[in-house]
């Protein structure tokens, strides 16, 4: 398969890019760094992103920033930065990428564990990641040409304790090689509409 993966220099990305690049054609997009680049805020960029890559099979989003600070300190534009990026932006990737995919192929975005398991100051993630989750569920059953579409939740990462552990005090952390499993499983599986997490 051809998959693009956005945010593939990220923790998660570089871990599902390992997991898949074995046996499929990877394409790396993101800001910096990548085969092509994108801004998930812009959807003039992610409409150039498509253009460059052409076809694919699949695409990943391991991507979609979030401010996180006290919901008293919170404000319009602080939490605006998450519905841009993580819930909008993934959101763009599907609906300006559908033309991109193949029949048959398939979308996976990235959730997170704070939308049901709440910590303090996530708020504001909480909300983008919820309504990515309610996007997914909902359009997985008007996708056309048999594209599916699922989510991935994944718990705080092992590899990004040094800089979120406070935030996730008394949770178990996952190591990024075992969230990428959830990514082939939604890539290379027949389900739709799911939200898989790795907890």
């Amino acid at each position: 398969m051809r998959i693009l993966v956005v945010g593939a220099s990220g923790t998660i990305g570089q871990a599902v890019v390992e997991r898949l690049s074995g046996r499929h054609d990877i394409i790396r997009a993101g800001r910096s760094g990548a085969d092509v680049q994108v801004d998930i805020t812009s959807e003039e960029s992610i409409r150039a992103m498509y253009e460059t890559v052409g076809s694919v099979d699949a695409v990943i989003s391991a991507t979609g920033g979030a401010h996180f600070g006290p919901l008293t300190d919170l404000t319009p534009e602080l939490n605006q930065i998450g519905i841009d990026s993580k819930l909008k932006g993934q959101v763009n990737l599907v609906l300006l990428g559908l033309e991109s995919v193949r029949d048959g192929g398939s979308f996976t975005l990235t959730t997170g564990i704070m939308m049901d398991d709440p910590i303090r100051q996530g708020a504001s993630a909480a909300l983008a990641n919820g309504g990515v989750k309610a996007f997914v569920h909902a359009a997985a059953i008007e996708m056309p040409r048999g594209i599916r579409i699922n989510s991935v939740s994944p718990n705080v990462l092992i590899e990004s304790l040094e800089k979120y552990g406070p935030f996730f005090r008394g949770f178990e952390a996952v190591p990024a090689s075992r969230v990428a499993t959830a990514f082939e499983k939604s890539v290379e599986g027949a389900q739709t509409g799911q939200n898989y997490e790795v907890y």
